[in-house]
């Protein structure tokens, strides 16, 4: 493994704990697209701002929003007459985007372009004739949004036993799409075992998996071989997050999935040397760094960072939002291709 400049936090003289940073962590383009459209939609028509659902799985991002005016709500009917309306990251089934429309609320759609992507090859999927298997978690409200915005529905899956289980009506006209917050590995052997039961199925490219959530597992999983402990840094309702401490334990190593730096126990510091630490896609990097101070107190912390993949991926906001500086340079990407 290579790792890059490291650097001490001198707090404590009691030992030396070394502390491997993942990279990348923290936020992925969709999060941090996502929270910049409600910051945008505050700056522009001003407070309140209503968003149905949480705009990303963050207590610590939610409460920010909350703090600049912006109101949470679980569906629609919460929301006043003629109120600005943000959809989350996740997405939102077609009877959603009705309502709204039926309502005329003035809506921005955060949706990850991602997420929509899997709309757009589930919507064709069906189009063209097959029935479609989503692979993912029920009641995941990305889940929730992918069921609701294909035509007929979809069969989901989590598991390679549920494909067991399967009935279509046509084995011969067949398609899979992903949850996003799935990396290729979780997939893996759900996708194993459709093509065995289903040879005829179509799905995605591999390339096709969110960039993020691979990228962050990967990272997750080299550096916690090297470690006595993984500690990930995101919210319990996130996927991606459990999937990262997941990994931990899947290769043996204590792993504990933690808000923020509150969240650490004492006792897991016990005979540790050296912590892996890492963020979910929806946990900001002060809540990181947070917690690197609070490390601190159980000694003098040498500070290590991975080198890892760098990722440049940033999603356009919704010309509704866009300066016009962004708007100009949109009109020049659109000439140029």
């Amino acid at each position: 493994m290579t790792y890059l400049a490291l650097r001490n936090f001198t707090v404590s003289d009691q030992r030396t704990l070394r502390v491997i940073l993942a990279n990348p962590r923290g936020f992925c383009a969709g999060v941090t697209r996502a929270i910049e459209i409600v910051e945008r939609c505050l700056d522009l028509y001003g407070p309140p701002v209503y968003v149905r659902h949480e705009i990303v799985h963050n207590k610590y991002v939610v409460d920010s929003l909350k703090a600049k005016g912006a109101v949470f709500v679980d569906e629609l009917d919460e929301i006043p007459e003629g109120a600005v309306t943000v959809f989350s990251a996740h997405g939102v089934s077609k009877a959603v985007i009705n309502e709204a429309e039926r309502r005329e609320l003035p809506v921005v759609d955060a949706t990850c372009p991602l997420v929509s992507k899997v709309h757009k090859e589930g919507q064709n999927h069906a189009t063209k004739g097959r029935e479609v298997v989503l692979i993912g978690h029920a009641g995941h409200p990305e889940v929730e949004g992918t069921q609701g915005q294909i035509p007929g529905g979809v069969h989901l899956v989590s598991t390679a036993a549920d494909v067991e289980t399967l009935t279509v009506n046509n084995p011969n006209r067949l398609a899979y799409v992903t949850q996003t917050t799935l990396s290729v590995d979780d997939t893996r052997e759900v996708i194993t075992a459709l093509k065995a039961r289903f040879p005829a199925i179509v799905g995605p490219d591999v390339k096709d998996i969110c960039y993020a959530t691979q990228n962050r597992q990967s990272a997750v999983r080299e550096i916690a071989r090297d470690a006595d402990l993984l500690l990930v840094v995101g919210a319990r309702n996130s996927s991606n997050s459990n999937r990262l401490r997941e990994i931990g334990s899947e290769i043996g190593k204590p792993a504990y999935l933690i808000d923020d730096a509150s969240g650490l126990d004492p006792a897991w510091m016990d005979g540790v040397a050296t912590v892996a630490l890492t963020a979910g896609a929806s946990a900001p990097e002060s809540l990181v760094q947070d917690l690197i101070t609070r490390l601190g107190d159980f000694g003098t912390v040498e500070l290590v960072q991975q080198s890892g993949v760098e990722e440049h991926m940033t999603f356009k906001l919704p010309r509704s939002l866009q300066t016009d500086e962004e708007t100009d340079e949109d009109a020049m990407d659109e000439t140029a291709a």
